[in-house]
């Protein structure tokens, strides 16, 4: 045969194939018809792992087997999805609570008067009142115990990627999503009046700030030194007697009266860090369009090809995907992932169901409306 006659034969056998999957998909169907009426649940491991079985047995290549069992398992996972839409398709209940920034009576924020967490926070709620803790940590006990109705934490920067700080509290705390804010970070400079660059002996900022401006404080040969926080940074070297200097927003600088010796000292022009907006209970918000969770999946092949196809089935794009070890003694990780898509739409919630279903540890932490820059 030449390639055309080839290429002929693959269309039809793909027009055959097509045909078989629709007509699995629709005994899925009645299969979900059955399941919902007997309340049974939709995953069944020992089934599944039985047609994995017969199917690798009835390989008759063996270089074929791992193909045909991802082909199997892809199918099923598909096909569990479409069920849960099914068992759930008249059994929805989207009664959320809706956020109330207005009336929300105390904000935590990490730092002092003058940090970036402030001035996010303010993007939020406006001009107010804000109490700062002196730790991201405080921030997440103060909204677990009701202290606070709201905490505001950066979760990742443009530069300098991830605030792996966050994401590790957020592993070992209860809380919800409720709102993404972008700020836009300049930083700069700042030491006390009449400070000279030649005669700074260290910078002190947090330790994003740092690796954000690695250009300058490799050209100017600055020693640098991490620090809580910019805000609280600049605070040290208002009150200290020694030539130091902080990485702090100009904002914070002028705030507190200290000289800005340099502006624009970020590596990128445009430096943006994204802050969440923390509660204690789940809220959503109308125009939430991004769905954030955190899970684990088995430490064998397969596992994060599985995950990702059930996004991909469901039409629905990735718009983050983190992971970080969980500290355990093991090299497990946790993997955090914002995905586009609406709780009340009965996709999402047959994804969020399915994944809980189908994972050792699997839970959803917000939803938010989510920002996208050219």
């Amino acid at each position: 045969m030449d390639l055309k006659q080839l290429r002929d034969g693959i269309d039809n056998v793909d027009s055959e194939i097509l045909s078989l999957f629709m007509k699995r998909m629709e005994l899925c169907r009645g299969v979900a018809d059955y399941k919902k009426e007997h309340n049974m649940p939709v995953f069944q491991g020992g089934r599944e792992q039985q047609i994995i079985d017969r199917i690798v047995e009835l390989t008759n290549d063996k270089n074929l087997e791992k193909g045909t069992s991802a082909l199997f398992t892809t199918i099923m996972d598909i096909s569990k999805i479409l069920q849960n839409r099914t068992i759930l398709a008249e059994n929805r209940n989207y009664k959320y609570t809706a956020p109330d920034f207005a009336g929300a009576k105390k904000i935590g924020c990490q730092g002092t008067s003058g940090a970036n967490s402030e001035a996010a926070a303010k993007k939020v709620f406006g001009d107010r009142e804000f109490t700062f803790y002196p730790s991201f940590e405080e921030v997440f006990k103060a909204v677990q115990s009701g202290e606070a109705d709201y905490g505001v934490l950066p979760v990742q920067n443009s530069t300098a990627g991830s605030v792996d700080s966050t994401y590790d509290l957020m592993a070992n705390y209860p809380f919800y999503i409720v709102k993404m804010v972008t700020l836009e970070i300049n930083h700069c400079l700042a030491a006390k009046k009449g400070t000279k660059l030649e005669d700074i002996t260290c910078v002190y900022s947090h330790r994003q700030a740092l690796s954000q401006c690695e250009v300058f404080l490799s050209k100017t040969g600055l020693k640098k030194h991490e620090y809580s926080n910019t805000a609280t940074a600049a605070e040290k070297v208002l009150n200290s007697s020694e030539p130091i200097a902080a990485i702090c927003s100009v904002d914070c600088a002028e705030k507190l009266g200290l000289e800005i010796i340099e502006k624009n000292i970020a590596d990128c022009t445009i430096n943006r860090t994204q802050f969440i907006v923390i509660a204690k209970d789940m809220q959503v918000a109308e125009d939430s369009d991004a769905v954030s969770v955190m899970l684990t999946i088995p430490h064998k092949e397969g596992s994060l090809y599985r995950l990702l196809t059930k996004f991909y089935v469901n039409n629905m794009n990735l718009l983050r995907i983190e992971s970080r070890p969980i500290r355990d003694g093991s090299f497990n990780v946790m993997f955090f992932l914002d995905f586009s898509g609406k709780m009340t739409d009965p996709n999402v919630e047959a994804v969020l169901r399915d994944l809980e279903e189908n994972l050792d540890f699997f839970r959803c932490i917000g939803t938010f409306k989510n920002e996208t820059f050219s």
